[in-house]
């Protein structure tokens, strides 16, 4: 059965970046339909409001409220809204900081254009839109943090088991292969255990294992991605 093409709101303040995206995304018409562009962070809100986009490419350092802070907004109106960091900047806190605020995925504008895609496809599964490099990063980010999390006793164990596969970097087909289970009953376990764990996504999910314990982060560094 043929999906749907993903909607995408494509939120930049340099108005050539943004014909570039909307030029590239029409490449993928199969994939994705671009729905509007915003130029400022309060502008990429009050769309996505309007719009309500299956996924927002979120500049960082824009005009009149940055990305995270449009971030940060879109996730409190509970938008059903992805939102994809899609930046120029490699900070550490940035990328820290969006995933903490709920970002679906953090992509640097140096991507290739056919992994961007391969990314974006994942999104709609719930998978998180991060590069091998990124999720490195993002790894030793979290263990520079000391604080650790409340205790895993709401879980299942089999809720535990697709916790830590997410964490290991395991997509819902594999997680399913793994643990002999449908990928519909994955689905049900992941949305299971982000309302008991009160995270917004995947991302935040795979970082609640590795700063619980439930996954060694110097074992599955490389392996956190895509999810």
């Amino acid at each position: 059965m043929k999906t749907k093409p993903l909607s995408v709101l494509i939120a930049d303040d340099h108005r050539l970046f943004r014909q570039g995206m909307m030029s590239l995304m029409k490449t993928r018409p199969d994939l994705v339909r671009v729905v509007g562009e915003a130029s400022s962070g309060r502008e990429a809100v009050s769309m996505t409001r309007e719009l309500q986009p299956d996924i927002v490419l979120m500049d960082i350092y824009m005009p009149d409220g940055t990305g995270l802070e449009a971030l940060r907004a879109i996730m409190e109106s509970g938008a059903d809204t992805a939102v994809v960091m899609l930046t120029a900047s490699e900070l550490d806190e940035h990328l820290y900081e969006a995933v903490q605020l709920g970002a679906a995925g953090y992509l640097l504008k140096n991507l290739d254009a056919d992994e961007l895609f391969d990314l974006i496809s994942g999104v709609a599964d719930g998978e998180a839109a991060m590069t091998r490099a990124m999720a490195a990063r993002l790894l030793k980010n979290v263990a520079s943090h000391s604080s650790r999390p409340a205790p895993v006793e709401s879980l299942t164990e089999r809720e535990i088991e697709v916790l830590q596969l997410v964490a290991q970097g395991a997509s819902n087909p594999a997680i399913a292969e793994e643990l002999c289970i449908t990928i519909n009953t994955v689905k049900t376990h992941l949305k299971n255990i982000l309302e008991k764990l009160q995270v917004e996504n995947r991302t935040q999910a795979a970082t609640y294992a590795l700063q619980s314990g439930l996954v060694d982060k110097g074992e599955d560094q490389g392996r956190f991605i895509g999810m």
